[in-house]
């Protein structure tokens, strides 16, 4: 992964709650739910968060079966269910994730067991099971 990668998000308020985002190459949009007073356009910033864990599930293990041509797999799906958000007396949040995975093919209990491990290595999980730090500066230019 480059260290200099970056995504802007940019929320214009005359539009409500819609925020665009890019990273340069790509543009994408983001909302909260109507609950909080959007219109609920696009996915909220959890969706997001928890869609990055599915999407490089799958891409991490067709990385892995493009090196495995004789491995029978005609489909790989992800579903990452929320289980719980609780904040501890610490301050910190506690966020549970159920990631499913479904391989649609002919495979081995131990070609199955390995896909595992191999979704446990996706970059997402390392980072999300990881110590992620934040830096917040303020641009008032």
């Amino acid at each position: 992964m480059s260290s200099s990668a970056t995504i802007e998000a940019t929320l214009n308020r005359v539009n409500g709650l819609t925020t665009m985002l890019t990273n340069g190459r790509h543009r994408w949009v983001a909302d909260v739910p109507k609950t909080l007073g959007s219109d609920d356009t696009a996915p909220d910033p959890h969706d997001l968060l928890d869609s990055a864990l599915a999407a490089c599930t799958v891409l991490t293990l067709e990385l892995y079966l493009k090196r495995k041509p004789d491995w029978q797999v005609d489909r790989i799906r992800c579903r990452v269910v929320r289980m719980s958000e609780t904040r501890g007396e610490d301050g910190k949040v506690d966020y549970q994730l159920k990631r499913i995975v479904k391989v649609e093919g002919a495979l081995s209990p131990e070609q199955e067991g390995r896909l595992i491990e191999i979704a446990n290595k996706c970059p997402i999980h390392r980072l999300l099971e990881g110590r992620t730090h934040i830096e917040t500066a303020l641009d008032l230019d």
